[in-house]
């Protein structure tokens, strides 16, 4: 689960991460207040959405368009700034070309910048550890930087069962250039920050940029947090922060379903049993030539009711022009999920070609309740047969 800019600083804050002063705006009006409680003279004006990229985005519906994050030197340039904000759609790099729509701004104090560095936390997969991750490229995407100066990302692994020491911070301190008492800023920023990434059950925690004033304080100028979901039972006060409109429709309506859905850019609609199987899925309709629609795993113990909200789901996408059900019928029966499958083609009228593998358990009720469905679903011998058929069916339809 991610959260908003505002609201991550508002929670690394109570843990002591420095943070500069700042307001929440969902109108031009709230946001001339906000501005007012500021010390001022310079404010700065930043859009709510939870992509990236905003200072170099662009309304595409607003004039004066370019640029979600704009500087403010006066009460009246604040408000200009919000109302060129609120209520319009900004397209950025990480949104795609139907943008986010800026339901509210966040209004922060300006400040003294001497230099933006970059900073977060993650889980390293690999070593099974939390890892800081620093560079001195501040303000540029990680991955950018990774691609055209991996030498300048540091990468320091806190020992999960001796937790984080003072020499880690100054260790990347010193190779970040900090000098005096910026070390020891820097060391009580990224301690505190590791509490809450503990504390949170955080999945990762950037700052970018993380900057140094010109006198010599350390502040996060941005904040992206996002949250293990399995794990949200145990931060109630963390969930209340979700904001459901900055969130694919799908992917709230398969969470009802207790369905594991991820929306991609294809045209090929996924519904498969494992995790590790889906992702099989997807890379072998790659191989043939076409394109995932989504991830979609239905679990090992799907019910017909759960069947045919997912296939009401993938349909439910305007991209999707053939769908790919590939079942291996361990706990979860082949005849389920043929019912399921009829019972949402019936009712949403399917109107793409449908390919069906099964295998496993109950196969071959699952494959003569298809076949007496009167449906026309294509089915499949095994993953590459059925990869191969969809992807012919879709060429064909198109």
């Amino acid at each position: 689960m991610n959260i908003h800019e505002y609201q991550a600083k508002e929670l690394l804050k109570q843990y002591g991460v420095a943070v500069l002063p700042g307001h929440v705006a969902w109108t031009p009006e709230e946001a001339v207040a906000a501005a007012q409680k500021l010390p001022g003279p310079v404010y700065v004006v930043k859009s709510q959405i939870h992509a990236g990229g905003r200072g170099a985005g662009r309304f595409a519906d607003a004039p004066n368009g370019k640029g979600g994050v704009r500087i403010a030197k006066s009460v009246d340039e604040v408000r200009a700034a919000a109302e060129a904000m609120v209520g319009h759609t900004l397209v950025t790099k990480q949104t795609g070309p139907a943008g986010r729509r800026v339901n509210r701004v966040y209004v922060e104090a300006g400040c003294d910048i001497a230099r933006e560095l970059y900073l977060s936390l993650l889980i390293d997969r690999a070593t099974s550890r939390v890892t800081i991750m620093a560079s001195t490229e501040g303000g540029m995407e990680i991955e950018e930087v990774a691609e055209r100066h991996p030498e300048k990302i540091l990468r320091v692994a806190i020992d999960p069962a001796a937790d984080i020491w003072p020499f880690h911070a100054r260790k990347l301190a010193y190779a970040l250039g900090l000098k005096g008492k910026q070390v020891a800023a820097f060391g009580k920023f990224v301690t505190a920050m590791y509490k809450a990434f503990l504390d949170l059950d955080c999945a990762i925690v950037e700052i970018n940029p993380l900057v140094v004033t010109g006198a010599g304080d350390v502040v996060a100028l941005d904040a992206k947090m996002s949250f293990d979901d399995s794990a949200l039972y145990r931060h109630p006060e963390v969930e209340k922060l979700r904001d459901e409109a900055e969130e694919d429709p799908k992917e709230l309506e398969a969470a009802k379903y207790s369905l594991n859905y991820v929306a991609l850019d294809g045209s090929i609609g996924c519904m498969v049993n494992g995790a590790g199987l889906a992702m099989a899925t997807m890379d072998i309709i790659k191989l043939y030539g076409g394109s995932p629609a989504n991830f979609l795993d239905v679990g090992g113990g799907a019910t017909k009711e759960r069947v045919t909200a997912a296939f009401k789901i993938i349909l439910s996408d305007p991209n999707v022009e053939g769908i790919l059900v590939n079942i291996f019928g361990g706990i979860m029966r082949c005849d389920v999920i043929a019912e399921g499958v009829v019972a949402a083609a019936r009712e949403v009228s399917l109107s793409v070609p449908l390919v069906v593998r099964l295998e496993g358990t109950n196969v071959e009720l699952g494959k003569e309740i298809m076949a007496k469905s009167g449906l026309p679903i294509i089915s499949a011998d095994n993953l590459a047969d059925a990869a191969e058929k969809v992807v012919k069916a879709v060429k064909e339809a198109a």
